[in-house]
């Protein structure tokens, strides 16, 4: 898969989005739109690293205690 592929998704979400709302202007879409990825892009790296937060961290390129934190903001840790 190449990274073309994940930025065609996005494009193509966002214009969806967008038409969606219609009139309406939309609010705070670079939160929405990092949450939404961020969250997936964390659940699928912990699985491959088995849970192992400081290898997750080494491959997200994350200090782990950011790693960390992101983790309870997603609620993927307790």
């Amino acid at each position: 898969m190449s990274t073309m592929h994940i930025e065609e998704c996005v494009r193509n979400s966002l214009e969806g989005y967008l038409m969606d709302l219609g009139e309406s202007e939309p609010n705070g879409m670079y939160d929405m739109l990092v949450n939404v990825v961020e969250k997936p892009l964390l659940e699928i790296v912990m699985k491959h690293a088995d849970n192992n937060q400081s290898k997750a961290a080494q491959w997200l390129g994350l200090n782990r205690n950011t790693l960390r934190k992101k983790l309870l903001e997603h609620q993927l840790i307790t």
